[in-house]
């Protein structure tokens, strides 16, 4: 429906990424907000919108789209032949948090992201991707820099550090649709 009919591989994908999104157990802001406005016994259109809602901010909906964003401004500041040290460099020095390290809950790597990590390894095509390749590096480099600052309580990724990432390889260049996806996906998990 999304146009990509004849791409086997962006087919594929998407299938990994309803399952990894469909349902967060109401931990997160989406589902907690749908089991919230639910439990009143509203309507369940009511408690799915509720979750749409809070999909709007850059911390839960647009986190993808924010990983997505700073990784495309790593690669244009390192150009091409990007290496772990150049990413440390640049992950070091930045004042702010590295973009979806430091899950609030999480503290090893997100399996939906191990999940991603694996698919794309499976992919002759994502192997050879430039924003793959560095949201592999990424997660090889980075952590141990959140460690030795000593600023976080967790210095892994979670999902979302892969997710718009491939969205974005296989042609899926319309940010602000990722959202769109992502509240579709929650549905299953929300209105179950």
């Amino acid at each position: 429906m999304l146009g990509y009919g004849g791409n086997e591989s962006l087919t594929g994908y998407p299938r990994l990424y309803i399952a990894s999104h469909g349902d967060h157990e109401g931990g997160n802001t989406s589902a907690h907000t749908a089991h919230l406005v639910g439990s009143t016994l509203s309507d369940p259109y009511l408690a799915y919108s509720g979750a749409l809602f809070a999909l709007a901010g850059p911390l839960h909906g647009l986190a993808n789209q924010v990983v997505l964003r700073w990784q495309m401004a790593m690669q244009k500041e390192l150009r091409t032949n990007i290496t772990h040290e150049d990413i440390r460099a640049v992950t070091s020095g930045r004042r702010s948090r590295v973009a979806i390290y430091g899950h609030g809950v999480l503290r090893n790597p997100d399996p939906r992201f191990i999940a991603l990590q694996e698919f794309c390894q499976g992919k002759p095509e994502l192997k050879e991707s430039l924003i793959v390749d560095l949201v592999n590096k990424t997660f090889e480099a980075a952590p141990d820099v959140l460690k030795e600052h000593g600023k976080t309580k967790n210095p892994w990724p979670n999902v979302d550090a892969t997710s718009g990432c491939v969205l974005y390889h296989y042609g899926l260049t319309e940010f602000k649709y990722y959202t769109v996806i992502f509240g579709v996906l929650r549905a299953l998990g929300c209105l179950t």
